[in-house]
């Protein structure tokens, strides 16, 4: 089992590169980048977590740019955006950024993907909110054709493009895992579909933890002729070392640690609190 860190990179946090650096001497598996181009100020679509958006959303920094810092200082650390929302990029240029992340970290990247829930956002991209899961799966298709093939076509409902040639290809072969983001039982069912993992957040407002899900999610893989293996299971947050120890026993095989926007004052203490965790479970 691994466990991973994200942060809301932003001017007055760690530099992904301090906090790359750090969560490798800790021995952590990944770092993770959430990712939000911009939040209106309309306001219109509540946060799902209730109550106020807090100020790093509206701070965000580009999660690629701020991966590519953290890869070019480490080794062995993964890097994942959590989660890239693929329904506000452009397919084509998108599935160039991800194929150039993995070459320059020489294939540690992991693209951890979400469909949203700002429609706000969405709509200064151009995109429907009603429409937003066919749009993402046809674009994470016609990027797996990217990464792939060497001359890709695609026809869809939203994407369309004639054959084209574009490098270069992901170190990955086939292609950096797709890690769906997103509750159960809609992202799940979207992971199994096209992913290559799926990635939902602990606790949302229709169960406590979705830990006690996984029999339905392992029940869902085998309906869908999928094994556990295919779709390996990411959750984002941890309260303590039981429950992380309560997850490796239940096949999780990843937990991810939300840390706080801060600088290295705040947060080295808490990664060196981790860092125990971290060596065990590792094995």
């Amino acid at each position: 089992m691994k466990l991973g860190a994200a942060m809301f990179f932003t001017d007055y946090s760690m530099t992904p590169a301090d906090l790359g650096r750090a969560l490798e001497e800790r021995a952590f598996e990944s770092v993770w980048s959430p990712e939000h181009s911009h939040i209106p100020l309309s306001r219109r679509t509540p946060f799902p977590q209730g109550g106020d958006l807090p100020k790093q959303y509206y701070d965000l920094m580009d999660p690629f740019v701020a991966l590519t810092a953290a890869a070019a200082v480490t080794r062995t650390l993964r890097v994942g955006t959590g989660v890239c929302l693929v329904t506000q990029r452009d397919p084509i240029q998108t599935a160039k950024l991800v194929a150039s992340i993995d070459q320059v970290s020489n294939g540690r990247f992991l693209f951890g993907i979400g469909n949203g829930w700002n429609a706000d956002e969405m709509a200064d991209h151009g995109t429907a909110f009603e429409t937003r899961h066919r749009l993402a799966r046809e674009r994470v298709e016609a990027m797996k054709l990217i990464w792939t093939q060497s001359k890709p076509e695609y026809h869809g409902e939203f994407v369309d493009f004639d054959p084209m040639m574009t490098w270069p290809k992901p170190v990955q072969k086939p292609h950096p895992p797709v890690i769906v983001g997103g509750a159960f039982p809609y992202a799940a069912r979207r992971a199994l579909r096209y992913g290559d993992g799926w990635m939902p957040h602990r606790r949302r407002k229709h169960y406590d933890d979705v830990a006690a899900l996984l029999p339905q999610f392992k029940q869902m893989a085998a309906e869908a002729s999928r094994p556990l293996d295919s779709v390996p299971v990411t959750i984002w947050g941890v309260k303590d070392a039981d429950q992380i120890r309560r997850d490796r026993d239940a096949g999780v095989d990843r937990v991810i640690l939300q840390l706080q926007t801060a600088k290295a004052d705040v947060v080295l203490p808490v990664l060196d609190r981790w860092a125990e965790v971290a060596r065990e479970i590792k094995g």
